[in-house]
């Protein structure tokens, strides 16, 4: 998430859960606090969630489920949108006693999560798209009856990843969590010496301008900032993030630039997604299409990975937002001219 699409019935349910009420792991998931109720929590949708006691089993999408984890709350089940060796939100935690539930955007075994009795689940809320992740428009329709089996829950993906952050810390803390922890502090600090520091870099470069792109086969998408709070926060943080003229009207986490026209702007560093972006891939698509090289930045090699849609902890934000310093540094603020 946010996928651009090239990469990125309760009745019907009733008689699978009745089957499988004897199955699964009996056990309260991770460190939660005993059952207690009555509990509530705000959605993202702006929904008042409510329970007659404090979930304990919870099934969550994979950047939401290491939100919770980071606050020591053990999700029953996980569902990603790629493999969960690679995902970047869960390949250096333990996944081990975690149901695995899918490992493909808009796939989930529905009846393998059943089997867990969720009491809750929790995946972010995308405000474009009125859904939360894992049941927007284009996933497989049986996976949708995930939300059949227990109220969904999660934080929007609204303005700020630091919201997004204190977001999942409220929700943590309603579930029982102890959000004063020591390394939770830790975490917290070295973000804002990570912020710090970002932001003097990028005033010492007051003209740098950047913009985030993705190349795919058939277009190159530039991302709309008014849709990726990562980006937005960069905005805040004094970076120029372009923002793109003509986002697309039905999915307007994006402008869709035909190959013909990808050099339509002229940054002088570009914020590559990063679920695609290695060491050599600006050189391979400069080769792959020559088009590519008609944006200035590229051609010069100026690209560095951007973290796209994926950040829920400050943990790893303070490690990303070191990544970019170190671009913002090295950026020569007259490529695009």
């Amino acid at each position: 998430m946010r996928a651009w699409r090239p990469v990125l019935a309760v009745t019907a349910l009733s008689a699978v859960l009745a089957g499988l009420a004897g199955c699964g792991n009996d056990s309260d998931s991770g460190d939660t606090a005993a059952a207690s109720g009555p509990w509530s929590f705000t959605d993202g949708s702006g929904q008042v969630v409510k329970a007659d006691k404090t979930p304990t089993r919870i099934i969550a999408h994979a950047g939401e489920a290491a939100a919770l984890m980071s606050f020591g709350i053990k999700p029953a089940g996980i569902y990603a949108d790629e493999s969960v060796k690679t995902d970047p939100n869960l390949k250096n935690l333990d996944l081990t006693g975690i149901e695995i539930l899918g490992e493909e955007w808009g796939k989930i075994d529905v009846e393998k999560a059943a089997a867990l009795r969720p009491d809750l689940i929790v995946g972010d809320w995308w405000p474009a798209e009125k859904a939360h992740s894992g049941m927007e428009e284009g996933v497989d329709e049986k996976s949708k009856k995930l939300a059949e089996l227990a109220p969904v829950v999660g934080v929007s993906q609204g303005k700020s990843i630091v919201a997004l952050a204190e977001g999942y810390e409220d929700l943590a803390e309603s579930l029982g969590a102890d959000v004063n922890s020591p390394q939770l502090a830790a975490n917290k600090k070295r973000f804002e010496a990570a912020v710090a520091t970002f932001k003097e870099a990028v005033a010492g470069k007051p003209t740098l301008t950047v913009a985030a792109m993705s190349p795919a086969d058939d277009k190159v998408y530039v991302a709309n900032p008014e849709y990726a709070p990562e980006l937005l926060d960069l905005q805040g943080w004094g970076l120029k993030v372009i923002n793109p003229a003509s986002p697309d009207p039905g999915f307007p986490y994006w402008e869709n630039l035909s190959w013909e026209n990808a050099d339509k702007y002229q940054p002088d560093l570009i914020l590559w997604d990063g679920r695609s972006f290695t060491a050599t891939a600006n050189a391979e698509w400069g080769k792959k299409q020559p088009t590519w090289f008609k944006i200035k930045a590229a051609k010069a090699g100026a690209a560095a990975s951007w973290p796209a849609f994926w950040l829920h902890t400050y943990s790893d934000f303070a490690t990303e937002l070191d990544k970019l310093t170190e671009a913002v540094r090295a950026a020569d603020p007259n490529v695009g001219d």
